[in-house]
């Protein structure tokens, strides 16, 4: 989604805004801008494109003397991507760039246009531009609260007025946007979307509550709330390095995360396990008899969360009894969903901001159902509406592609499944000792599928061309094909479908045709003789199979066109590894294809609109 950055200070606004909009970059855009304030004048650059675009119109002009401005990186949702579209949006008196989408927008603006203000974009934001304009006397907090108690939607909001050359202007409903403060007495502040786009010059951040409005200064900070009352607002600290946020000499953000995850995976789970067993203590889950209350779970996410949620349903369900439902967020928070105070909801998001899924968790607390967020963002919004959180130490994930999200994600489903389980004295705590101890076993041989990529890269020459790969799967493999599939489509731009294997003969198998390409998982030795038949039922009808199986495993020359054999993990925890080698194959095919791999078209990585 949109990335918002700003800056009060002593150094130049304009080369600290376009550090900051290159940090953004990861969060998908199609145009970027910035305003400052230079000789009492707010002077403003943007185009549509890439921020070298904005960067080569900076360049062609005189150096701007400003210590104070706002910069935004757009993703089209109201008018096609293009420099009139493009924010910042400005008055005679202010300018304003915005994340998220006002949605009676419309409606303010017949007003407006009747009061006699003339629009030239088709934006939702050149609208709030004018809204708080037409309520400004001079205090731009009166302004703001009166516009904000106006529009509906979501906003993060960042704001220059031409009169207060000294200050910017924040607030947020429903957008993530944090105030990062000047670091070592430094008398700097920042506006930024997350703490990535500032790292360079700070890690310190306040998280802003909803509809608090933020004044900066660059001596000081005020954080006022609906009232206009000054409050005193958390100060936290980003344990992630700048260094982590950079390609360490990878040529891609991808790359780097997907070598990045063994440490990941460890990172999240080794403080989570106690004399060999799971121990959800630091997370503030206390009460043993938390694992025993609930009767039914419900896990909810969106994309690869969904995926990864899929994962945990299986697990659950199988060694804990417990029926699981899985439920895109999308969908769930317009539902009448079933719900007892037995029932527990579970969140997953990589950022902790999805709209939808924050949508459906709200859904489940006015129902008065205890939550519980798994997220990799400290203090997100999701993170903060819940009744419990597990934070996932992935680190910053800049690919929008997301990798190692989803492996710590899956990662933490084991340890919830174990620790059910155990509680509920289905398992002994050396049955789970066993359990553990082979699930990082099958964390160590993440290695071993990294040292496969150069292999697995030779194949993806057989996709630069293609149209369509049908990926196939069953039981747990069926779960990870959909995320492999996902992967595929988002960066390489080729269609890809996951199905189930023994759902071939119900329709999908009439698309099957002499060279379709096909990719397929075998690596569950319970019903790899089902899943070689299936595979076999492509092959007869022309198909190019690669498969994946594991080492060990005979299979039929006749099963396949190319085959790669996985390390020989037990089929509980292959999940952990098998996805490495579709996140590889994914990626590699999109390198031959020439793709901008950590940038895929028409994607953002923080969804946080509709």
């Amino acid at each position: 989604m949109c990335g918002v950055v700003g800056y009060v200070g002593e150094n130049n606004s304009v080369d600290i805004l376009m550090d900051g909009l290159y940090s953004l970059e990861y969060r998908g855009y199609d145009s970027a801008g910035i305003s400052v304030i230079e000789n009492d004048s707010i002077i403003t650059f943007k185009s549509e494109g890439k921020i070298d675009n904005l960067q080569n119109i900076i360049n062609k002009n005189k150096k701007i003397e400003s210590n104070i401005g706002i910069g935004h990186t757009r993703w089209a949702t109201h008018g096609a991507p293009s420099d009139i579209n493009a924010h910042p949006h400005s008055t005679a008196r202010l300018s304003l760039v915005h994340n998220g989408i006002i949605e009676n927008y419309k409606d303010i603006k017949d007003k407006l246009v009747k009061k006699g203000y003339k629009f030239i974009s088709e934006t939702d934001t050149e609208v709030a531009a004018n809204l708080i304009d037409s309520l400004y006397d001079g205090n731009p907090l009166i302004a703001i609260r009166k516009a904000i108690e106006i529009i509906e939607g979501s906003y993060a909001f960042a704001i220059i007025f031409k009169d207060k050359l000294d200050k910017v202007y924040a607030v947020r409903k429903g957008a993530p946007l944090i105030v990062a403060l000047g670091k070592d007495g430094k008398n700097e502040n920042f506006i930024a979307s997350d703490i990535s786009a500032v790292l360079k010059y700070t890690n310190k951040y306040i998280i802003m509550d909803e509809e608090n409005i933020a004044e900066l200064k660059k001596n000081r900070v005020a954080i006022y709330d609906k009232d206009l009352k000054e409050i005193k607002a958390k100060v936290s600290e980003a344990n992630w390095t700048l260094e982590q946020a950079e390609k360490s000499g990878y040529e891609h953000f991808m790359i780097k995360e997907i070598h990045e995850q063994p440490k990941a995976i460890l990172d999240t789970i080794e403080p989570r396990i106690v004399h060999g067993i799971p121990d959800f203590k630091r997370d503030n889950i206390l009460d043993e008899n938390f694992w025993t209350y609930f009767d039914r779970v419900y896990i909810v996410g969106c994309g690869t969360a969904m995926h990864a949620a899929m994962i945990g349903k299986r697990l659950i369900e199988d060694n804990c009894r417990i029926p699981v439902e899985c439920e895109i967020a999308s969908e769930f928070r317009y539902k009448n969903p079933i719900l007892t105070d037995k029932t527990l909801a579970i969140f997953v998001s990589q950022s902790g901001e999805t709209a939808d899924t924050l949508a459906a968790l709200n859904l489940v607390k006015e129902r008065g159902c205890k939550s519980l967020a798994i997220v990799n963002v400290n203090g997100s919004s999701i993170a903060r509406a819940s009744d419990y959180v597990i934070y996932t130490y992935a680190g910053p994930e800049i690919s929008v592609a997301s990798t190692k999200a989803y492996s710590v994600q899956v990662a933490i489903m084991y340890l919830i499944t174990f620790k059910i389980s155990l509680a509920r004295k289905l398992k002994n705590e050396k049955e789970i000792k066993i359990l553990i101890r082979n699930m990082l076993n099958a964390i160590d041989s993440i290695n071993k599928l990294l040292d496969m990529s150069e292999e697995i890269k030779k194949l993806c020459v057989d996709y630069k061309e293609v149209g369509s790969i049908f990926f196939m799967g069953r039981d747990l493999d069926y779960y990870q094909v959909m995320e492999g599939a996902l992967k595929m489509k988002e960066i390489s731009y080729i269609h890809c479908e996951a199905y189930a294997g023994g759902e071939l003969k119900h329709g999908v198998i009439s698309l099957i045709t002499e060279g379709t390409s096909v990719v397929a998982l075998a690596i569950q030795e319970k019903i790899l003789n089902k899943m070689i038949s299936n595979i076999k039922e492509v092959v007869s009808r022309g198909a190019k199979v690669l498969l994946f199986a594991k080492e060990g495993m005979n299979i039929d020359k006749d099963a396949y066109d190319k085959i790669i054999y996985l390390p020989n993990i037990e089929d509980m925890f292959m999940p952990i590894a098998s996805i490495i080698a579709l996140q590889l194959l994914a990626y590699h095919t999109a390198v031959v294809r020439g793709c901008d791999v950590d940038k895929p078209r028409n994607l953002a990585k923080s969804v946080t609109v509709e």
